[in-house]
């Protein structure tokens, strides 16, 4: 018998923080595993899932360039985090029975194949999960923006980010206790409000390609596997919204 499920192709957007241990930097092994379980849920569901993993653990472009780095070759050392961020990913999903495939917008054949859009297509349709190292393979572009652009290229029907929060407020709920969060807003409104759910080149993007953006967080256990059921999770961006604003 199927299982009834809202979504059967997601993009999930990790940040690099999302792999480390809370407030520090680096990898953590126990919070890696604890992610691939989370994935591992839904992918047992038969949902086709595709990563994009940040480097923010290791290393960010902009802060290294304010130090006097050059900006483009900061954002290619960021670039090289997120493989390693992607390779880590990948053993620990392999370790919980998953086939996995890391495309790396940058070619390094022995460690992961080159994007080829088509191929990443056909790896989802096997069952495979992708995850898509590397950024966008360009500087001055942040991953948010190279998941959005993977999450259309994929024809992924939600873009998902898993964050250290439950949804988007209007002010920090970890310093705020009075912030107030919104069940979910349309494009324009997170655009114009400077919400920083998203850098503004990503959520143009998926403004423009209608891709709907949920912002939740991965820390609570099957929290994805309650949005692929259709549960009512996080704070969705997308097109329309059923309330205005108060």
């Amino acid at each position: 018998m199927s299982v009834a499920l809202k979504y059967r192709r997601i993009l999930l957007k990790l940040s690099g923080e999302a792999l480390g241990p809370q407030g520090g930097s680096g990898i953590d092994a126990d919070t890696v595993q604890r992610i691939a379980r989370e994935v591992k849920r839904v992918h047992d569901l038969g949902v086709e899932v595709a990563l994009v993993i940040g480097g923010g653990n290791m290393w960010r472009g902009a802060d290294a360039a304010a130090t006097g780095i050059d900006r483009g070759t900061a954002d290619y050392v960021g670039m090289l985090a997120t493989v390693m961020n992607s390779l880590v990913m990948q053993d620990a999903m392999e370790k919980q029975g998953m086939i996995t495939r890391v495309q790396s917008a940058i070619d390094m054949p022995p460690v992961a194949e080159p994007f080829i859009r088509r191929r990443a297509v056909r790896h989802l349709e096997k069952g495979r999960v992708v995850i898509l190292a590397a950024g966008s393979g360009n500087p001055f572009f942040t991953t948010d923006t190279a998941a959005a652009l993977r999450a259309v290229e994929l024809n992924a029907q939600i873009l998902l980010k898993a964050t250290k929060v439950d949804g988007i407020y209007d002010d920090d709920p970890m310093k705020n206790p009075q912030a107030r969060k919104f069940e979910d807003l349309s494009y324009m409104q997170a655009l114009n409000m400077g919400l920083k759910v998203m850098d503004s080149t990503a959520l143009s993007l998926c403004k423009d390609n209608d891709m709907p953006i949920l912002v939740f967080n991965l820390r609570q256990e099957g929290a994805l596997e309650s949005i692929i059921r259709g549960d009512k999770y996080g704070t969705l961006v997308s097109t329309d919204r059923k309330e205005p604003l108060k």
